[in-house]
């Protein structure tokens, strides 16, 4: 029987590929954006604008009743317990940049938990979708998180939020040195998530971040067979917050090195 949840996260999954192929229009037409700094290294486009337009009045259309969180215009108190909460395009520094490492961003979130998460990188055709409970795929193959032996043993993908300074992952990126770990910065929050997912990094570590960069990929985490810290879905929406997902062997390690250097 279809369940409420498979009828939102197949339409999902359709919306997120339309909302890439239009984003891609606008990522192959770079020199024609009108571009904006809302503050330091956090830009706005043209296309993040009306990419979640488009996304926006096809869930109106849809499902009228669901809430939904964005990054670029208002929020929409739901009235049906369901709300999608969206990223048009997650990277939009690289974007602008002509960089191909970005994504568009769907989750649902229903009752304080994210029970949807589709994450869709279209310069690489390549869809990463979840329900809760459901496992995580990367196009309609099984994901699972990275097989590691330790901190020494791959990367951890790194990130760090304008609105609480650099120093926090300073601290981290020092630390994982000392344990002989690699790092990466793909300067897209949710991509990097989609990474730990699909076991081309062993973990991710950020001091805050919002909703709709991270939801998506934490679930996609969790389903992929790896760790993430819980969180009530409803209070990311208003705070956001901490992010660390990583292989259940180096989790709780990762967790400790946050705990130690992301302390204000």
């Amino acid at each position: 029987m279809t369940t409420q949840i498979d009828t939102r996260l197949e339409f999902a999954k359709t919306l997120s590929v339309e909302a890439g192929k239009v984003a891609l229009e606008y990522f192959n037409s770079i020199d024609t954006l009108t571009v904006e700094k809302k503050g330091h290294q956090d830009l706005v486009s043209q296309a993040d604008r009306n990419v979640e337009t488009l996304i926006r009045d096809a869930i109106f259309k849809n499902f009228p009743d669901d809430g939904i969180v964005g990054e670029e215009h208002g929020n929409v108190e739901s009235r049906s317990g369901y709300t999608w909460v969206i990223d048009p395009i997650d990277g939009t520094a690289n974007f602008v940049r002509g960089i191909q490492a970005w994504c568009v961003v769907l989750a649902v979130v229903h009752e304080a938990k994210t029970k949807v998460g589709v994450i869709y990188d279209p310069v690489h055709e390549e869809l990463y979708e979840t329900a809760s409970g459901k496992g995580a795929f990367l196009n309609g193959r099984p994901m699972k998180v990275a097989e590691t032996e330790g901190l020494h043993d791959g990367s951890i993908a790194i990130s760090y939020s304008p609105r609480s300074g650099m120093e926090h992952i300073l601290r981290f990126m020092k630390l994982l040195s000392k344990e002989r770990g690699a790092f990466v910065r793909i300067a897209s929050g949710a991509l990097s998530l989609a990474y730990v997912a699909a076991g081309r990094v062993n973990g991710f570590a950020e001091h805050h971040m919002n909703a709709w960069d991270c939801l998506a990929g934490q679930l996609l985490i969790k389903e992929a067979g790896g760790m993430i810290e819980e969180q009530n879905a409803d209070d990311m929406l208003v705070h956001g917050g901490r992010v660390i997902g990583a292989s259940p062997v180096i989790f709780d390690r990762i967790v400790e090195m946050a705990d130690e250097t992301f302390e204000d």
